[in-house]
């Protein structure tokens, strides 16, 4: 189990619904991880700043705005130019399984929809970190 986790929960655009970003952000940090909630409408900029400022190994956002084609290929892209390939880009909302597989192509980590427990995401979380951290060591 990879420890110190490190996760910016993130709110991007218009969407004003945190509810479900908020249980997230807890369920998280009750599970041990350290949490970093940027609040409401960031934009993926100030996100990926964000990010690399407070040195996480997962961005996840919530979104349920519809935006998620958007905003989801644009976070990856910044991260992939700032050159922070080891940090884990995942989420949740109302994302059609289509789109889901889509932006999995593009680099992006399981994404959760409503009513996913918090453990499922606390244990992919922490499985991903802990592929990731072993695939930097070698």
């Amino acid at each position: 189990m990879a420890e110190n986790i490190r996760v910016l929960v993130a709110k991007s655009g218009l969407d004003g619904h945190d509810r479900g970003a908020k249980v997230v952000a807890s369920a998280l940090r009750d599970a041990g991880m350290e949490v970093i909630y940027t609040g409401l409408r960031q934009t993926p900029e100030m996100i990926v700043e964000a990010a690399i400022q407070e040195d996480v190994d997962v961005v996840a956002l919530s979104i349920l705005s519809g935006a998620h084609m958007t905003i989801f290929p644009r976070v990856m892209n910044l991260l992939r130019e700032k050159g922070v390939l080891h940090m884990l880009l995942t989420g949740g909302g109302i994302i059609p399984k289509a789109d889901a597989e889509e932006l999995a192509r593009l680099g992006v980590g399981k994404l959760f929809g409503p009513g996913t427990s918090t453990r499922d995401i606390i244990a992919y979380i922490r499985e991903e970190v802990g592929r990731r951290r072993v695939e930097d060591d070698i």
